[in-house]
């Protein structure tokens, strides 16, 4: 098990080009001299949590730092010295979602045959979109989606992102296949962007409302056609 996770761990940064860290409420903060100043009056932790959510239930566009300010429970000022400006802070949040709620995307990687990372991934992701404690729908589908021209860095940002998590699928399944896991017929690029299909799709029913078990029936009939030595 530590094997399959030092290779997700590898997968990680050399795919999404970012270090996966266990989520645990912390912010890893500025160490230049101006960091090591004063110390901040506020969590940085908690407001980039609330900044979070905002940015989730508004999208990039729709929330205003006016929200933003009011949802941290700091001014301006402290916005712009903790996290540099909307953009820069929305790229550490996006770092957030990915650490915290949709942190088992992760998890399904280590999974030890591509059946059942592709059932971790795809339930779990239903179960993030459906749960109480979060607003509904995936913040790297929703937020490009209302992305307007002005705002197109984020937008490649958001489908950067979604494309990272893509060829890490993919990689894995490479990998399953190469193990015997997949039939020598089955193509891993294909299987990689039907799953993101259908997790870009779940996102968008859910936030217009469909439940958990509409979201898990779709699930199960995607499953019944998942490739095995056993059925081809």
């Amino acid at each position: 098990m530590r094997q399959t996770r030092d290779w997700v761990d590898i997968l990680y940064r050399q795919v999404l080009k970012w270090p996966y860290s266990s989520y645990n409420g912390d912010v890893k903060t500025s160490t230049s001299p101006k960091a090591l100043g004063r110390p901040r009056s506020f969590d940085t932790g908690k407001a980039l949590d609330r900044a979070l959510d905002v940015f989730w239930r508004k999208g990039y566009e729709g929330a205003s730092l006016s929200d933003l300010t009011k949802a941290m429970r700091i001014n301006r000022p402290s916005l712009y010295a903790a996290f540099g400006d909307k953009e820069k802070l929305f790229r550490k949040v996006l770092n957030r979602y990915a650490e915290g709620p949709a942190s088992f995307s992760y998890a399904a990687l280590g999974e030890p045959t591509s059946r059942a990372v592709v059932e971790r991934l795809l339930y779990g992701t239903a179960d993030m979109l459906t749960s109480r404690q979060n607003p509904h729908g995936c913040l790297w589908v929703q937020g490009a989606l209302a992305c307007g021209n002005n705002t197109d860095s984020v937008r490649k940002e958001l489908i950067s992102r979604r494309m990272a998590g893509e060829a890490a699928l993919r990689q894995r399944l490479i990998r399953a296949k190469l193990d015997g896991d997949l039939p020598s017929e089955a193509n891993p690029a294909s299987l990689a962007r039907y799953i993101a299909t259908i997790i870009q799709g779940m996102s968008i029913q859910a936030a217009g409302g469909a439940t958990r078990s509409e979201l898990r029936r779709v699930i199960d009939i995607a499953l019944q056609s998942w490739p095995s030595p056993r059925n081809v």
